[in-house]
């Protein structure tokens, strides 16, 4: 995608300036023409100039957007007008790419476009969710509670990542901190063993196995470091792809220990977002989807369009929810209890919380747990390594 200034005329005739991203001029075009605009001028800006080539999606986390959501409802409630708080916020941000956007934002507003309109222009930075909660607050009059539930689900989302990286890096680190010390042995400490082992020595197969690992990687490195290189590109490449996706989404959810902790904050995820949307009056269907598409799971994305489906033919929101099979049965038994007491907002919030409590507990438990595990696999791969080369000189002083 990319960015491009406009020059348009609205429905009263007045002139309104501003900037887009999208897929080409003719995109411009349709996207101004979804906002109520006749397109009169568009120009590309060149990102490479104000950027050096790095798109927002690389730069605005969401911490970022929690803290902006949260000032700019802050600022509303103060009374404060829409474009002179973003304005404000576009010179205090730290991030300042972000910043332009909010600035780009904010002339966009004060041009004649809606809030969410203006939002949608950055799809790399505002979501489809957080565009359709705000255009869901502008419509209801509710902008500034709507920014403020935005910032706390963000946050929440924050914590939840936090939490799943944390269990994640601990084993990930001793993995290539073992991977380091295996190939420095390989490339070091295995060829000043074999030059004291005498040419015609008979070695014990487990040292002729170190001994030609050893020969292999030190004789041909430079090949293979590209084929790690292509298979790590191949594999990334699958995991993009549709098929790819849906495979591994699957498998996420039957690797052991870990796909429990995947499986909830999956949940976790899905039912934040839904308690959010609903409470700011977001259509159940609408909130079923945006809620399956913020996990980024495949499943949980076929199983709420199918939800989607049924339910616009009439059926309830937790019956087809609870036929694919991938929510536990708390989440539909609350789901369905908030349709019988019409509050399943305050149900699935419940239901978020519960789930976020146990991927944190979940996460100290695996940390505890993989700690003296890791040092034990390393001690085994280190130790049995150092015990095949030790073997001959074992070997020889048993004979002596």
């Amino acid at each position: 995608m990319g960015s491009y200034q406009y020059e348009a005329v609205n429905k009263t005739g007045e002139t309104v300036k501003g900037r887009l991203e999208a897929d080409g001029q003719d995109g411009v075009i349709e996207r101004l023409r979804g906002m109520g605009l006749m397109a009169m001028d568009i120009k590309e800006v060149k990102e490479s100039s104000l950027f050096g080539g790095l798109s927002f999606a690389s730069k605005v986390k969401l911490g970022d957007l929690s803290l902006f959501s949260r000032q700019l409802a802050s600022m509303l409630n103060a009374g404060i007008p829409l474009t002179r708080a973003l304005f404000t916020l576009s010179k205090q941000v730290s991030n300042a790419n972000f910043g332009i956007a909010i600035m780009e934002i904010a002339r966009n507003v004060e041009g004649g476009m809606s809030f969410s309109d203006s939002l949608r222009a950055y799809p790399a930075i505002f979501s489809d969710l957080y565009v359709n909660m705000v255009s869901a607050g502008e419509a209801g009059g509710t902008l500034e509670a709507t920014l403020s539930r935005l910032s706390n689900q963000l946050q929440k989302d924050k914590e939840l990542r936090d939490n799943i990286k944390s269990a994640m890096f601990y084993p990930v680190a001793v993995l290539a901190f073992a991977i380091i010390i295996l190939f420095g042995m390989l490339f070091f400490l295995v060829p000043i063993f074999v030059g004291f082992f005498p040419a015609d020595a008979v070695l014990p197969l487990p040292t002729r196995i170190i001994i030609a690992v050893s020969d292999l990687v030190t004789g041909y490195w430079y090949i293979f470091i590209p084929l790690f290189i292509l298979f790590i590109f191949a594999i990334r490449q699958y995991a993009k792809s549709t098929v790819g996706k849906r495979q591994l989404d699957r498998i996420k959810f039957k690797i052991p220990v870990f796909g429990q902790l995947i499986q909830k904050s999956v949940v976790a995820s899905f039912s934040r977002t839904f308690s959010t949307m609903m409470a700011t009056g977001v259509p159940v269907v609408q909130a079923l989807k945006a809620s399956g598409d913020a996990t980024g799971n495949t499943m949980v994305i076929d199983a709420t369009e199918v939800a989607g489906e049924k339910i616009q033919e009439g059926s309830s929101v937790s019956a087809p929810l609870e036929e694919s099979g991938i929510f536990p049965p708390m989440v539909t038994h609350m789901i369905s209890v908030g349709e019988e007491t019409g509050d399943i907002p305050d149900m699935m919030d419940k239901v978020a919380s519960f789930f976020e409590e146990e991927v944190a507990t979940m996460t100290k438990g695996l940390t505890s747990l993989i700690e003296p595990l890791m040092l034990i696999i390393i001690g085994i791969l280190v130790g049995g390594m150092l015990i095949a080369l030790y073997l001959p000189i074992f070997t020889v002083i048993t004979q002596i």
